[in-house]
C-alpha cells in the first residue's frame, strides 16, 4: 500500500513539473496572442497581462492591409510559393542522391558521402556572400530562384535521414525488379519512393518549418516589396524613424504561426514515425 502512494506521488509530481515546463514553453505563444489584441501603446505597458480588455480586433484588420499597397495576402502567397517548391525540391533531390549512396555502386562512394556529411557541419555565413556574389552575376537577385534552386541541390541532414531509412528496405526488392526488367531510374520511383513515404514527409515538414522561418535569405535576394515573403514584410512594421504598430504586427504574427501550427499538428504521427524508423537496418 505504502509502494503504491509512493508511486502515485512520483507519477503526481512528473506530471506536474512537465506540465510546468510546458506552460512555460507555451507562454510567448500566449503572450504573442494577448498582445495581437491590444492598443500599440499598450502592449509593453501592460506587458504581463494575458487577458486584454477591450479585444482591439482591429490590429488585424490594419495589420492584413500591409503596407505599399501590398495586401499581407500577397505576402502568403509569396511564401506559399516558395516553401512548396523548396520542399519538392528538397525531396526530390535528396531522396534521388539517398538512393544513389545507398543502393548504387560507384567509384570514392565513401569519399563523395563524407564529403556530403561535412557540409552539415559548415556555417551558412561562410557561404553566404559567395553564392549571393554568384546569384547576383547570374542577374538572379529580386527573383525566388536564389531561395529554390539550392533545394534541388540536395541537403546533407535529408539525404542522411532518407539514407537510414532506405538501408532497412530489403534489397531484396532491387533485385526482383531488375528481373522484371527495371532500370536503376525505375527501381527509385516505382519500388523504393512509395517505401520512404515516411520519411519523406518527415523531410517536407522539416524543410516546411524551416522556409517558412527564413528570414535572412529573403532579405537579402529580395529588394521588391511585391516579392516579399511574411518574414521580411512582418519587419516592415517595425519602424525605428517613427511609432510602431506593434498590435498590427503581432496580429500578423499570430496568423504567421498558423501554417506551421496546422502542419504539425497534421503530419507529428509522420515525424515520429519517419525519425524512429530512420535508424533500422536490415
Amino acid at each position: 500500500m505504502i509502494h503504491m502512494v509512493k508511486k502515485r506521488v512520483r507519477s503526481a509530481i512528473f506530471h506536474a513539473l512537465c506540465l510546468l515546463f510546458g506552460l512555460t514553453g507555451l507562454y510567448p505563444v500566449f503572450w504573442l496572442i494577448a498582445s495581437s489584441f491590444k492598443a500599440s501603446n499598450k502592449v509593453f505597458v501592460d506587458a504581463y497581462n494575458l487577458f486584454p480588455y477591450p479585444l482591439h480586433w482591429d490590429n488585424y484588420i490594419r495589420g492584413w492591409k500591409g503596407f505599399g499597397g501590398l495586401t499581407f495576402g500577397v505576402f502568403f502567397k509569396n511564401s506559399f510559393f516558395v516553401v512548396l517548391l523548396t520542399v519538392l525540391g528538397t525531396l526530390f533531390s535528396s531522396s534521388l542522391i539517398a538512393y544513389g549512396f545507398t543502393r548504387q555502386k560507384f567509384r570514392f562512394r565513401n569519399f563523395w558521402f563524407i564529403t556530403v556529411m561535412i557540409t552539415m557541419m559548415l556555417p551558412s555565413e561562410i557561404i553566404m556572400i559567395p553564392q549571393y556574389i554568384i546569384f547576383h552575376k547570374l542577374h538572379l537577385t529580386n527573383t525566388y530562384v536564389p531561395l529554390i534552386l539550392p533545394a534541388y541541390l540536395g541537403g546533407a541532414f535529408f539525404i542522411f535521414l532518407i539514407m537510414q531509412f532506405i538501408r532497412g528496405i530489403p534489397y531484396e526488392l532491387d533485385e526482383a525488379a531488375k528481373l522484371d526488367g527495371c532500370n536503376s531510374f525505375q527501381i527509385y520511383y516505382k519500388i523504393l519512393l512509395p517505401l520512404i513515404v515516411p520519411a519523406l514527409i518527415t523531410c517536407g515538414i522539416f524543410q516546411f518549418y524551416w522556409s517558412w522561418d527564413n528570414f535572412l535569405g529573403p532579405l537579402i535576394y529580395l529588394g521588391k516589396p511585391e516579392l516579399y515573403t511574411i518574414s521580411v514584410a512582418l519587419k516592415n512594421f517595425a519602424d525605428p524613424s517613427s511609432q510602431t504598430d506593434y498590435g498590427a504586427m503581432f496580429a500578423m504574427s499570430v496568423l504567421s504561426i498558423i501554417p506551421p501550427m496546422v502542419v504539425f499538428f497534421v503530419f507529428q504521427k509522420y515525424i515520429v514515425e519517419g525519425i524512429s524508423t530512420s535508424g533500422l537496418k536490415a
